[in-house]
């Protein structure tokens, strides 16, 4: 039997939302052990669900754990409109209800980490905690500058127009070096993005910060804010300025990586996540039956 078989562990598409489906080791699919939460991963502009390789049997040793693939990223269909972080927090909400996943706790890289900031401002008792990784906030002039031009530069030459200058940002000189084979796996993802839909994507994270900053509603949820400490895209005065905005938010710098430190040291950001999570009070983790996502029920068809 494969592992998958074993684990319960099961890929399917939903509503045109590609994802895959990993329940706490030790329940499988159905079995009534008790529910520690479901844990979502939200991963970043140009990349897939993939993302989370490092994380996810950790994770998953006492949550559940659905990760998806974006609208128009992986094997997610395209967005069925202009896409901006509401038509992200829209296709969440769909993805949940249709799996029939109450509340969350809701872990976002990059991008990621800005959809989960809007789905807590659009449906705040959907949420128990946020995990806020890398992502951006209110930048300074210059910086706005370089990130609109970043995506008008993709708008004409696709993802390959800006990928090494991408990758240069995203990883440090020795992980490019010691590591090409996964470089080439990432490099792989974002090339493969429908340009069009890449490019939409590219000035969401370009412009929707704007919305999120001093958010209104306010975020009340418990939240943590990881940065690396030479990321120069999500920088670690954006992550104390996240932090500042949002009521006992914790925040935490990683020494030394750049913007996908989640898969140069995955097991950092995995320590980090469960040490906050497991740290939370009683009232911000669930109460309910565990989510009963069978392989059985979704796999190999659209919900």
């Amino acid at each position: 039997m494969d592992k998958a078989a074993m684990t319960g562990q099961s890929d399917g598409k939903c509503g045109g939302t590609a994802y895959s489906w990993h329940p706490a080791h030790g329940r499988g699919a159905d079995a009534g052990v008790p529910d520690a939460g479901v844990i979502v991963l939200i991963h970043g502009l140009g990349l897939t669900r993939a993302t989370w390789a490092g994380q996810i049997v950790a994770l998953s040793q006492h949550y559940d754990v659905l990760a998806y693939d974006l609208a128009g990223h992986g094997e997610s269909d395209l967005p069925s409109g202009k896409p901006d972080l509401t038509l992200y927090s829209i296709q969440l909400r769909h993805l949940l209800d249709r799996l029939g996943i109450g509340a969350c706790h809701l872990v976002g890289f990059s991008l990621g980490g800005m959809i989960n900031r809007r789905f807590a401002m659009d449906h705040p008792d959907r949420v128990f905690s946020l995990v806020i990784l890398n992502s951006p906030h209110e930048r300074s002039p210059e910086a706005q500058a370089l990130v609109e031009k970043r995506a008008t530069d993709t708008e004409g030459g696709g993802p390959g127009a800006t990928i090494d200058e991408t990758l240069a940002r995203w990883f440090t000189p020795a992980f490019l070096t010691e590591r090409p084979d996964v470089v080439a796996v990432i490099r792989d993802w974002v090339l493969a993005n429908d340009p069009q839909s890449y490019a939409a994507c590219r000035a969401v994270l370009a412009h929707g910060v704007r919305e999120l900053i001093r958010p209104e509603p306010a975020i009340t949820h418990p939240a943590l804010v990881v940065t690396c400490e030479n990321d120069s895209g999500s920088t670690p005065a954006m992550s104390h300025a996240i932090a500042s905005e949002i009521t006992g938010a914790k925040v935490e710098i990683v020494p030394r990586l750049q913007h996908l430190g989640l898969i140069e040291n995955p097991d950092l950001f995995t320590a980090s996540i469960l040490r906050f999570i497991e740290g939370l009070s009683p009232n911000c983790q669930p109460n309910h039956s565990p989510a009963n996502v069978s392989k059985e029920k979704f796999y190999g068809q659209d919900c």
